[in-house]
């Protein structure tokens, strides 16, 4: 099912006798049990103001359409989002409402914060198929209860999105990489630590454990980049030796927000959010055949063996999703990291609210 309106999606959705796998573009292979219902239908660009850096969208609005549009006003989505496609094997175009449904953000989130940060308002169907909306259009006219952030990162279990209103932000002049040889994970997660606590205003912080090399990524005016850049190589340079590359990151970055170094490896991928300072004595343990670390060592990209449950390994307090493994794998042991208890109430009761039939991709946030 592809309805081409919300007033059509709101009918689909009252009149379902089952349950509803929703789907955006498919591209991170993320869908709950029972009939197909795309999003799709509902693409297009509603407003768009670029003095106001506010932009309208439907929900199946692809991305790069969007990114497109922002391009010609040298305007873009600070939040990054990564592009699951390299890594999962899947094909179509990543959605706009998929993004935010799915709280989707790159390296860019140390310093920017996550896609849930840049939404203004949300319009969607819940799961008796009444239209809500909340928020506004613009940035001075949101108001009311906080639905906008409760709707990201709900993988389409609270409502079906129809309409997202996002801030968007002016295009970077210039982007340098500093890049620091370090190979080993403490000082590089206190060589990235330094830089992002410096006042440079650092966009993106990130280990390469194979190459043994820590990525500092600064953005911003060109003047303004290199003396920054200076800045730190001067004081980064006491982790090792110590290379600068200006102007040609881009690509760069979205091999990092892709993990592109895991689009042609074997194995199960894991992507773990912990404490910075707790990734170095959890990273040995989880005995993985490859990892990356973003977000200043918050982020940890995990390649293990097919099969492997990496949560038996945590020893620190944090989240492990398993992103792409086998469905029986994802059968065993579930996508997402189990909630404690009086967190999963509190979703149970919010998820009765809003979908009292439990019929919107059931089963798929526990």
């Amino acid at each position: 099912m592809t309805p081409q309106s919300e007033a059509e999606l709101a009918e689909i959705i009252a009149r379902a006798k089952g349950p509803l796998a929703i789907k955006g573009g498919g591209t991170r292979g993320v869908s709950g049990a029972g009939d197909a219902l795309s999003v799709a239908g509902l693409s297009g660009v509603t407003l768009y103001e670029p003095g106001a850096l506010t932009l309208v969208v439907e929900a199946g609005t692809p991305v790069e359409k969007v990114q497109a549009l922002l391009a010609e006003e040298n305007q873009r989505l600070a939040f990054e989002p990564m592009d699951h496609r390299g890594l999962l094997g899947t094909d179509g175009a990543p959605t706009m409402g998929g993004v935010f449904a799915a709280n989707v953000a790159g390296p860019r989130r140390i310093q920017c914060g996550a896609a849930r940060d840049f939404l203004l308002g949300v319009r969607f169907v819940d799961g008796r198929g009444d239209i809500l909306s909340n928020g506004g259009r613009v940035m001075k006219n949101v108001t009311g209860y906080d639905l906008v952030k409760l709707m990201a990162g709900a993988h389409g279990t609270l409502g079906v999105l129809s309409e997202v209103s996002l801030k968007v932000l002016p295009q970077a002049e210039a982007c340098a990489t500093v890049t620091v040889q370090v190979s080993d994970l403490e000082r590089a997660v206190l060589a990235m630590s330094k830089a992002l606590g410096s006042p440079y205003d650092v966009t993106g912080a990130a280990f390469d454990l194979d190459q043994e090399a820590v990525h500092i990524r600064v953005e911003g005016f060109d003047a303004s980049v290199r003396y920054r850049v200076e800045a730190l190589t001067t004081e980064l340079s006491i982790f090792g030796e110590v290379t600068v590359s200006l102007g040609e990151g881009a690509a760069f970055w979205e091999s990092i927000r892709d993990v592109a170094a895991f689009h042609d490896r074997m194995g199960d991928v894991w992507r773990i959010s912990v404490k910075p300072s707790d990734a170095v004595a959890l990273a040995p343990r989880l005995e993985a055949e490859g990892l990356l670390f973003d977000w200043g060592g918050g982020l940890l990209w995990a390649l293990v063996p097919q099969g492997t449950d990496l949560r038996a390994r945590m020893t620190v307090p944090g989240h492990a999703t398993l992103v792409r493994a086998s469905t029986e794998t994802m059968a065993k042991l579930g996508r997402f990291q189990p909630q404690p208890a009086a967190l999963a109430a509190i979703s149970a009761g919010l998820r009765q609210q809003f979908d009292p039939r439990s019929i919107l991709n059931p089963g798929l946030m526990g």
